[in-house]
């Protein structure tokens, strides 16, 4: 293993059900529109990665607002505010990191690994969250932040992680990604890297079948956790 590539979202926090979800409510409050995604429809919504994707395949659907003719600006503005909201989400400190993440970054980086970080979400979201919640001096360390506004494709297209292989210089199968959800599965083995998924509030029953292992969360001592060892031993 030459490099520990963590998914944002779902790996490193759980973070949509209270955080993006909240923040994409009150951009449609903001903009007069009548519409709220309730928990049960956002996790459907979730299969569809990236936030500008998700807007547009819900209108799409269940129809657009009336009193705004220009879509493409209706999205670009709806995300707009979305990512002010999720970025005041965030440096409120109402996000929490999910158990064992810093354990395993610290090792991985004690050790020469390469950490990065690959993300659906738009780079200066993925930025503030690392600096807040990683830390600087850490993050300072993580040797590539790719975010969904860098790739034309998002997941479960490849492409995200086909950027960080190259950017990296890195040989895939030395890769081993942190996922959360299916699409991201299908995204990192179909870059060629193995992928461990720990399960998120809105992954509990997703098949991943593909994965080369499955647990709850990474964990941290004393409790049973796992470790960059069982990570080594998989092949």
């Amino acid at each position: 293993m030459k490099a520990l590539i963590f998914n944002c979202d779902g790996a490193i926090v759980d973070s949509e059900r209270d955080g993006h979800r909240v923040a994409f409510n009150e951009a449609f409050k903001q903009m007069g529109i009548k519409v709220e995604w309730h928990t049960g429809l956002y996790g459907s919504l979730l299969k569809i990665a990236g936030g500008k994707e998700r807007l547009r395949y819900y209108f799409d659907i269940y129809g657009w607002p009336r009193k705004y003719n220009y879509r493409e600006q209706l999205i670009k503005d709806l995300h707009e505010l979305k990512t002010e909201n999720y970025m005041k989400i965030i440096r409120d400190g109402k996000i929490p990191l999910r158990s064992g993440v810093l354990r395993y970054i610290d090792e991985a980086l004690s050790e020469g690994i390469l950490v990065a970080i690959c993300s659906a979400s738009s780079e200066q979201t993925v930025h503030l969250l690392a600096e807040r919640l990683l830390g600087a001096e850490r993050k300072k360390r993580i040797a590539g932040i790719f975010a969904g506004d860098m790739v034309k494709m998002k997941k479960p297209d490849p492409a995200i992680y086909d950027l960080a292989s190259q950017e990296l210089r890195t040989d895939p199968r030395q890769c081993v990604v942190i996922e959360d959800s299916r699409i991201g599965l299908l995204a990192a083995t179909g870059a060629g890297m193995r992928c461990v998924i720990t399960k998120s509030v809105y992954t509990q029953n997703e098949d991943f079948f593909e994965a080369d292992a499955v647990y709850a969360e990474l964990g941290d001592p004393p409790e049973e956790h796992v470790t960059l060892d069982t990570l080594r031993d998989i092949k």
